[in-house]
């Protein structure tokens, strides 16, 4: 059965753009196909994020749930600029009998520029208040979990109910906003970034039923009765010699779904790899963010809108320039880290090589229309993309942890929520890929919230008119970088010009490096998870 939406007196079949429950291909899951009533909100930069968790955290009582999934959390990061911390706001919350339950990835040695120290400090200071946060180790080998989710239920109110999923970690050098000027408490990356890193991302707060499907893939992965550390014997006998919580307490009964509030319908998209053992609720492993991905850009015919830590991976690629080479209107814009979060003789190459050859098949298919970008503040700074965001025709968007790289789209835990909204956008042009779709708002707003920032327009909107069509859209962000590429290339005379785009020119590696550096990458950097079924027919 088709389902459409007739809102604004036309028609779109929602199967059109959202995976059917045959194409989501995981019938042991618990997920909804997909959910309708729900109110997603954008918050754009981790100041945002971490001042609105906080609200809705402290507004917590008794009975309530918090529960959250993490790649790292730095118990000592402060949410606000006074406070408080992660670990306050966690363990406060279970103080005043809030049930708080968290799964963070167990994450390598800190000395390899990993996170097992701060995730097990964050572990113990929120079971020492009452609370429960288990180090989950039930990955791929060389894997890790990378969804970033916090679900708020109310079980006596559950109007009240929110959850937050996007890219937005709960550590150091997530707390920036649209000065970009870093965090005050920041990770050591790259020394191309400064001692404060700016950062750019984004995360989603979202309301009615979607939240739980969110709630039901925590509890999936809680209730799931694979050995914490089943990849690890070492680490096994380490945690049982530490005392540490290796068995989850049983959940609350999950509470009814949230009532519809909003007009946006919402698809939660997930990677899980193929492990063994089997993850009870993904025998194969799930792959709905590559299938999820792969079905909106096909239907693209206008303008894909990317921004992205990575963009790195040639099977993704292909993708893109399949739908460039079949539809001559299309432009693929696309905003990336300047430089890679790493440095080094054998870290910095094998993070290089990937992007380039993916932008390079790409550009080989549109080579005037493949428009790639990075990001700078006002005071000429390099600011690190690690948003993951795709926005199709302004119909179809989508915000989650997962990169645009095979090891995202088959191998890592991720999350991401694709989001179509019912309510026509009446901007002109109403239909800009001309396939009777129309433009969202939410999608719409969206992409134009993040141009606005990027170029210095009016954050209010009115400056939009050369970015709604995406032919004029196209002219202007590349006016907009070129003009500042220039005023560099001139010495810097006269007053800066708008915008904090630049176009982004990789650097190409030696051959005898790429010797190296390419098998370095497709092994280590990149792997792929997928069942050797999949791999042979190259399927997701």
């Amino acid at each position: 059965m088709r389902t459409s939406s007739t809102s604004g007196g036309w028609n779109v079949a929602i199967e059109e753009w959202f995976l059917t429950a045959e194409e989501r291909a995981n019938p042991a899951s618990g997920l909804p196909v997909w959910t309708t009533g729900n109110l997603a909100e954008p918050l754009i930069h981790g100041a945002a994020y971490f001042d609105r968790l906080v609200s809705e955290v402290e507004a917590l009582g008794a009975g309530d749930h918090l529960f959250f999934t993490d790649w790292r959390g730095d118990p000592d990061e402060r949410m606000r600029p006074d406070g408080p911390t992660v670990a306050q706001i966690f363990a406060r919350a279970a103080q005043r009998g809030v049930v708080v339950k968290g799964l963070l990835w167990r994450s390598h040695l800190d000395a390899l520029s990993y996170s097992e120290a701060e995730n097990r400090s964050l572990s113990e200071a929120v079971g020492a208040a009452g609370g429960e946060v288990l180090l989950d180790q039930r990955v791929r080998r060389g894997g890790s979990h990378h969804q970033k989710l916090v679900v708020l239920r109310h079980p006596d109110a559950p109007e009240r109910d929110i959850a937050f999923a996007g890219g937005i970690d709960l550590c150091h050098s997530r707390r920036d906003d649209a000065e970009h000027l870093g965090d005050p408490q920041p990770l050591a990356m790259s020394p191309k970034y400064g001692p404060r890193p700016p950062w750019h991302d984004v995360q989603l707060a979202i309301r009615g039923p979607a939240v739980g499907a969110l709630d039901t893939t925590f509890r999936e992965r809680w209730t799931d009765p694979m050995p914490l550390d089943s990849e690890n014997p070492l680490a096994y006998l380490r945690d049982r010699f530490r005392g540490s919580d290796l068995s989850p307490d049983p959940l609350p009964d999950q509470p009814a779904d949230p009532p519809p509030c909003g007009p946006h319908r919402i698809q939660v998209l997930r990677t899980y790899p193929a492990v063994r053992p089997r993850y009870s609720f993904a025998p194969d492993g799930e792959r709905t963010v590559a299938r999820g991905y792969t079905k909106a850009v096909r239907r693209a015919r206008r303008l894909i809108y990317l921004e992205d830590q990575y963009l790195w991976s040639t099977e993704v690629a292909e993708l893109f320039a399949e739908a460039l080479r079949d539809n001559p209107d299309l432009h693929l814009v696309a905003v990336v880290p300047r430089h890679p979060d790493v440095d080094g003789a054998l870290a910095l190459p094998p993070n290089m090589v990937g992007r380039e050859q993916a932008l390079s098949l790409c550009e080989r298919a549109a080579p005037e229309r493949v428009h790639v970008f990075d990001v700078e503040n006002r005071t000429g700074g390099p600011v690190y993309v690690h948003a993951k965001i795709c926005v199709v025709d302004d119909v179809w968007a989508s915000v989650g942890s997962d990169n645009f790289n095979r090891r995202s789209w088959t191998h890592d835990s991720e999350l991401s929520c694709a989001v179509l909204d019912e309510t026509r956008d009446e901007r002109s042009p109403v239909d800009p890929a001309g396939q009777g779709d129309g433009a969202r708002v939410f999608a719409r707003d969206l992409r134009l919230r993040l141009w606005r920032e990027h170029l210095d327009r009016d954050p209010d909107g009115a400056d939009d008119a050369d970015l709604l069509d995406p032919a004029s859209a196209v002219e202007a962000i590349i006016s907009a970088a070129d003009a500042l590429q220039r005023w560099y290339d001139d010495g810097q005379v006269g007053p800066r010009p708008p915008g904090r785009l630049r176009p982004h020119r990789p650097e190409r590696l030696p051959w005898y490096t790429r010797l190296w550096a390419l098998p370095a990458y497709r092994l280590v950097y990149d792997p792929d998870g997928r069942p050797l079924h999949a791999r042979r027919k190259g399927t997701w």
